[in-house]
């Protein structure tokens, strides 16, 4: 091998040792990645997102982002991951989601 590849290789393997996570330090996600992580969880067709209101994977991950998040990013978060579906009753659907979180109704 070259030089320049062991090099790089070496600057990789340090680049990786500084990101790893210590031992009993947990890393928080972002906003965005809790808007991936529940519109990655949805199952839904053009109309209507069907596990909405009683995916135990979808609580698990609302309350984690209740515990990470401030509590007027969770609207935001919620929002954006249904409207991401595309799906035609968003409201329906960001209602089960704000209700199964325990996520009192926004007044604007």
């Amino acid at each position: 091998m070259k030089r320049t590849e062991l090099e790089r290789r070496e600057r990789e393997l340090r680049k990786a040792e500084k990101k790893k996570i210590l031992p009993g330090e947990k890393e928080a996600m972002s906003v965005g990645d809790y808007i991936d992580s529940l519109f990655g969880m949805f199952r839904y067709d053009s109309d209507e997102i069907f596990n909405a209101a009683d995916d135990e994977n979808i609580l698990e991950l609302l309350e984690n982002m209740k515990m990470e998040h401030p509590e007027k990013q969770w609207d935001v978060i919620i929002r954006k991951a249904v409207n991401k579906t595309k799906v035609e009753q968003k409201e329906k659907a960001y209602d089960s989601l704000r209700i199964l979180a325990g996520i009192p109704a926004v007044t604007a």
